[in-house]
């Protein structure tokens, strides 16, 4: 896509060491400070030009969001003569530029378009909102250019393997209009769920958006209506979904629907069989995740159905773009069905990789027939795909790097950098999800635009999107909390020009940001700004490292029991405590506190207790961060593990003057599609029927210094806690744990260990 020369012009006026004044997200292409300040209160009027509607939603769009977060009632209208007032000029067009000059005599908002002038809008705000409070507020005076790097700047959100209500999708429409998101990927219909109704097919949804989750705890919730378990999920009605299309317009954000194929599609082929390439297995949607076998057929009767499904989509959706997945088609069932070898024959088509190739361009002809293009995650470059085709590259950067260089369009999503359901924080308190580490920092430092492309290629990029997929992400407040803040960066990345990245400069706007989100009542994720800390034995005290905020901010600590303050002590190294002792530790950015202060109280136990998420794992397979399935209704437990080898390691484990170990365990559904893989799952033979917890020192081959029998946990389908004496060598060595069993259902996992040390003489 070629920039323009407003946009060019604006780098050369930003360079990198540009001061900011200016606290917002996404920073803005220049920024020029001016004399002087403007003092905006409920008397400020919003002014903008007759007979323009849009220009007026952007007003009334600023004024609810001055009245929500500063109690400033501002009216839309005209200004008496020589009042101050934000003035709302142009915004004709397509255009997403503006300029914003703040003086002492009022605020003037210009756009390039009708999308310009909306940004404009919220960007006054912004300046608005750059300290906490409610009431009148000075605005420094600065002149803004800005426009974006990318025009591609998007978010996925899965709604098939869990659901999410209409509020909660509008909600997260606004916040990213309020950082200038662009693109709302819907991911509708998958293995697990089909959630858009299709009038032709009701049994999509009649099927399709309902299923019982995974594990015995579920099973055994009956629903007294019905006799059986209790059902999970729900479907959007055409009406709800033209609803949020228009919701979306109104704040330049594009829904782009998907609908996956050939692949991941076995929630429709159990809602209409004669779809799919081999027998389902149930009439029952399925509550396990992975990689499933199941494909649709290469018969003309299936691409009549979804020629008629797109038909209806694209009815729904007015988007350029159509998404229709092509990820994870595993070509099994291709290969071992007659009547696709015999379609394959007939097509003169020579592998399952170009069948799927074949599969997609059909499609990509109904939707260019409809005046659409089609896009797709990388996969669907292995097979061949019309140069039409746009590419969202997932496996990495590659994808687009390939994509780019053959003549294609992409949009920038690697796994596991962009992929939000992976947890912003090591901290045993985060959300469920994928075991991996993405921060704030890791998101902002990724840089959109592939080194490997040359200046014809480059255009090639449309943008950058992140995704998150819900298997483990089952309710709405922890889907605002692996969204938040983390979409932050990826506007930062996404609109700011590469010369104005910086992330001290980000880190330093943060605050202001999350003052914002408060102020709108708008859920994020605090574990990763809030101190924990971690304790090890220390002659008759401890030591105790405090974590948290890693990379955004300085740790404050008391240990008098006072508050914190940005004056207290600054953390450098571990302290040396007394046992008893209560250490209180807050993380500040320049001043300004990220999050509310810990109080961390130390003690014999705390000191020699380590939850699954501080042990380390025995593999470099992925690590789950997976909730307990019980109890249904109420907390459950969070387990780190690698499923495909349960193992788990406390290093440097001090068994000097400790006589007994304490394990919380639970078990898990192993609702796992992994292929062969599962072959790879070895357990040490279980010497009673229900296994053991073994306890290793040195190492996982080390000798066993503790037994702990499953018989009592195998009876509760919550976590359990095994008590046994524990017999080793003195002195720091890791602690291997590890389940004895014969399969792999339930999967076992560690809650939580704790060495139990003697009570010294006296007491």
């Amino acid at each position: 896509m070629i920039r323009s020369l407003f946009l060019a012009a604006l780098l050369i006026a930003a360079p990198a060491a540009a001061a900011e004044r200016v606290s917002m997200i996404p920073a803005p292409a220049s920024e020029a400070p001016m004399a002087g300040s403007f003092h905006l209160t409920s008397r400020t009027v919003i002014s903008v030009e007759a007979g323009d509607p849009r220009a007026r939603a952007s007003a009334q769009f600023l004024a609810d969001l001055l009245q929500r977060t500063r109690g400033l009632n501002l009216a839309v209208g005209t200004p008496k003569s020589g009042e101050p007032a934000i003035r709302l000029a142009g915004g004709q067009g397509a255009g997403e530029g503006y300029k914003v000059a703040v003086s002492p005599d009022g605020i003037a908002v210009t756009g390039s378009g009708e999308a310009g002038l909306f940004y404009g809008a919220v960007t006054v705000w912004q300046l608005a909102t750059q300290t906490p409070g409610r009431g009148p507020v000075e605005i420094p005076a600065v002149t803004l250019d800005d426009a974006p790097r990318f025009a591609w700047r998007g978010l996925m959100l899965d709604s098939a393997r869990h659901f999410q209500s209409v509020d909660f999708i509008k909600g997260l429409i606004d916040q990213m209009a309020l950082v200038k998101l662009n693109t709302l990927q819907w991911h509708l219909t998958d293995d697990q769920a089909w959630r858009l109704e299709i009038r032709k097919y009701p049994r999509l949804t009649e099927v399709g958006a309902w299923r019982v989750p995974a594990g015995p705890a579920a099973a055994a919730d009956i629903d007294p209506k019905t006799g059986k378990p209790r059902v999970i999920g729900g479907f959007y009605t055409q009406a709800q979904v033209r609803e949020l299309v228009a919701y979306a317009a109104a704040r330049h954000v594009t829904i782009v629907p998907e609908i996956e194929m050939p692949g991941h599609a076995l929630a429709p082929i159990q809602a209409y069989p004669h779809l799919g390439s081999a027998p389902v297995p149930t009439d029952n949607i399925s509550g396990d995740w992975g990689v499933f076998p199941y494909l649709y057929n290469v018969e003309e009767p299936t691409f009549g159905f979804l020629e008629d499904v797109l038909a209806e989509v694209t009815e729904l959706f007015p988007s350029r773009y159509i998404h229709v997945g092509g990820d994870e088609a595993v070509k099994d069932q291709w290969r071992s069905s007659p009547a696709v070898q015999a379609r394959m024959k007939a097509l003169h088509i020579g592998s399952e990789a170009q069948l799927q190739g074949w599969f997609i361009s059909r499609i990509e002809q109904v939707l260019n027939a409809r005046g659409r293009r089609l896009i797709g995650w990388d996969e669907i470059l292995e097979g061949g795909v019309a140069k039409g085709a746009t590419i969202t590259s997932w496996r990495g950067i590659d994808g687009a790097i390939v994509a780019a260089k053959l003549g294609h369009d992409a949009v920038l999503s690697p796994a596991p950098t962009l992929y939000l359901d992976n947890g912003q924080s090591a901290s045993p308190d985060a959300p469920p999800g994928r075991g991996q580490v993405v921060s704030l920092k890791t998101v902002y430092d990724f840089d959109p635009m592939p080194a490997a492309l040359d200046d014809d290629e480059r255009p090639h990029i449309l943008g950058v999107q992140a995704n998150l997929w819900t298997e483990h992400v089952r309710t709405e407040q922890r889907a605002a909390m692996m969204l938040f803040p983390r979409a932050a960066a990826l506007a930062e990345i996404a609109w700011a020009p590469a010369a104005r990245r910086d992330w001290n400069g980000f880190a330093d706007r943060l605050p202001a940001q999350l003052a914002r989100y408060r102020a709108l009542g708008q859920t994020y994720d605090e574990t990763p700004l809030k101190v924990r800390g971690l304790g090890d034995p220390a002659g008759d005290g401890a030591r105790l490292a405090l974590l948290g905020a890693e990379g955004l901010g300085e740790i404050r600590y008391t240990l008098d029991g006072s508050a914190p303050t940005p004056a207290s002590p600054i953390y450098a190294a571990p302290l040396e405590v007394k046992l008893g002792a209560t250490v209180r530790a807050q993380a500040y950015r320049a001043g300004q506190a990220l999050a509310p202060a810990s109080a961390i109280k130390v003690d014999a136990r705390a000191i020699r207790t380590r939850r699954s998420q501080e042990l380390k794992s025995c593999s470099e397979n992925i690590l789950l961060n997976l909730e307990d399935d019980a109890p249904v209704r109420g907390e459950r437990a969070r387990f780190l593990i690698d499923v495909l080898a349960p193992c788990w390691t406390y290093e440097g484990a001090d068994l000097s003057g400790v006589s007994r170990i304490e394990v919380a365990v639970g078990q898990l559904p192993f609702n796992f599609q992994i292929g062969k893989d599962i072959e790879k799952i070895v357990f040490r033979p279980p010497a009673t029927p229900q296994g053991e917890l073994e306890v290793r020192q040195g190492s996982c081959q080390g000798p066993v210094v503790a037994v702990l029998p499953l018989a009592p946990a195998a009876k509760s389908q919550g976590v359990t806690v095994l008590t046994s004496e524990i017999k080793g060598e003195a002195g720091p060595r890791d602690l291997c744990f590890t389940f004895t069993q014969k399969t792999v259902e339930p999967m076992w996992a560690l809650d939580r260990v704790t060495l139990v040390a003697e009570a010294p003489r006296g007491r």
